[in-house]
């Protein structure tokens, strides 16, 4: 009776930690890559960026657009996997065994196993070119890969190619996805069959930026939206990426291969854009990557793949300045010196590292952080994306002068570094808004300022002001909460003895 009691104690202590002290100890994050693109003249040597991702951030796969040595030197040993592109001028070549077992030993071969290889992609959306022998090679080069790569011995590494979804005919709503007419049969179905016989994914890049309409924008942005309903399913769809994925699933059922694994090559938002792209911001940027993020680690799937988490790279590891427009260089994550341009709550100290690798100093503005799960109405006045430094100086200089204590922005106050116009102006525009009354005209500066729901506060710089004081009790008592639990287990385990001797 003694030993039952116990048991069945301990049983229930179990199931009371389970549902109390263990119910909000976070998951963590392990479906989430990055693209590592590298068309810039400002970039950190690639040893560097592998230790930052190792050691800094939580993201456990990297994406290439090559398979440049240097790089893939520089994963060696960090245990992340590599997925190694292709260019699209070489297809053609590697249709040819021979030449496909060449490349293999050329490239592949001297870095492993230091370097850990999970996909070799060939080139990147090939259909979208229209290049007819390209097209044509593709297939091939894709099977005699695969063959060179098991008879290196490397046949867990598997082989795939990306497409955009222009290789839809139809896409809204979701279940009447379907592949280009003439491409169906001919092309998707062989490459799927491809894709089923050796176990390796279909690779997809969707994209809502490209896909959304002003008046679809919170759709696209994971934001709260009415949503869209497909009639032929019934689902309600509350988010553009679901859709797409789901109208990519509806394409690939309508040929018989709805088995075959998804993978989202590549996805992200731009911070920044030219005039014309008011949508290019830092808060759309935050919300889409940061909303991604969350809804892929939380295993919910889309309505027509439930329960299913999808292996995502974000696109792009960095800011790269060489690309044509404003947008395409400034889809990055991070800036060239290690600084994010916003966590999406890939850092593992959530808030972003006060030096960059090397011991440098910050220099750009301050970090705003990742979206909460609910839309709490708070709202920050941040610097717009393309405000010149002197608006954001003369910005400083009227809030400064309007008796707004500045101090915090001063030499030796918490939020002076990093010590920057930028980052200063950020500062003493949202002070400025939350002092008189949290308006919107109280942000407008000339139209240089905007209204951002994720709190900008980093270290011990704050920008809550009057919610403060809230949540920083919110912190105290979550943190009391967590240290009770061993108090709590004691208290439990002698209840529950006492009730079983009684």
């Amino acid at each position: 009776m003694a030993a039952t009691v116990t048991k069945l104690s301990q049983f229930l202590l179990f199931l009371f930690l389970s549902l109390s002290c263990n119910a909000t100890t976070p998951s963590a994050a392990d479906s989430i890559g990055v693209n590592y693109g590298a068309i810039a003249n400002n970039l950190p040597p690639p040893q560097q960026v592998a230790n930052f991702l190792k050691t800094q951030t939580t993201i456990d796969r990297v994406k290439l657009f090559d398979a440049n040595p240097e790089f893939l030197r520089a994963f060696a040993h960090t245990n992340i996997p590599v997925t190694v592109t292709v260019g699209n001028g070489d297809i053609p070549a590697l249709a040819k065994l021979p030449a496909a077992q060449s490349w293999v030993a050329n490239n592949i071969l001297p870095h492993h196993p230091q370097t850990i290889f999970r996909y070799i992609v060939l080139g990147n959306e090939i259909l979208a070119t229209s290049d007819k022998v390209l097209i044509a090679s593709l297939l091939p080069a894709m099977r005699t890969l695969k063959s060179a790569l098991d008879a290196a011995n490397l046949s867990s590494v598997q082989v795939s190619t990306p497409h955009s979804l222009g290789i839809l005919s139809t896409s809204e709503p979701p279940s009447t996805g379907r592949f280009r007419k003439g491409y169906d049969r001919l092309i998707f179905a062989r490459i799927l069959e491809f894709h089923r016989q050796t176990k390796s994914p279909f690779m997809v890049n969707p994209y809502p930026y490209f896909g959304f309409k002003p008046q679809t924008l919170n759709y696209a942005l994971f934001k709260p939206n009415a949503g869209v309903f497909d009639p032929a399913t019934g689902k309600n769809y509350t988010n553009m990426f679901d859709a797409q994925l789901d109208a990519v699933y509806s394409a690939m059922k309508k040929v018989g291969y709805e088995d075959v694994d998804i993978v989202v090559g590549e996805t992200g938002w731009p911070s920044a854009g030219d005039p014309n792209q008011p949508e290019s911001n830092l808060a759309n940027a935050l919300s889409y990557n940061g909303n991604l993020v969350k809804h892929v680690n939380s295993g919910k799937g889309t309505p027509l793949m439930p329960n299913r988490t999808f292996e995502v790279y974000i696109f792009a590891l960095f800011n790269e300045n060489l690309k044509p427009s404003i947008s395409e260089q400034n889809f990055g994550l991070f800036k060239p010196d290690f600084t994010p341009v916003y966590d999406v709550g890939i850092l593992r100290n959530k808030q972003g590292p006060t030096k960059a690798p090397g011991g440098r100093p910050p220099t750009e503005a301050p970090v705003a952080k990742p979206p909460s799960g609910a839309d709490t109405g708070r709202k920050w006045c941040v610097p717009k994306s393309d405000a010149s430094d002197a608006a954001l100086q003369a910005n400083i200089d009227y809030v400064c002068g309007t008796g707004v204590d500045c101090k915090p922005i001063q030499a030796g106050g918490p939020c002076f570094n990093p010590n920057n116009v930028r980052s200063h102006a950020a500062y003493a525009m949202n002070a400025f808004y939350q002092a008189n009354g949290r308006h919107d005209y109280a942000c407008d500066f000339n139209k240089t300022g905007v209204l951002t729901s994720a709190d900008p506060s980093y270290e011990a710089c704050d920008y809550t002001h009057v919610e403060g004081k809230a949540l920083k009790l919110e912190k105290s008592v979550a943190g009391i909460s967590t240290g009770l639990c061993t108090v709590i287990e004691i208290i439990v385990v002698a209840f529950i003895q006492l009730l079983f001797l009684i």
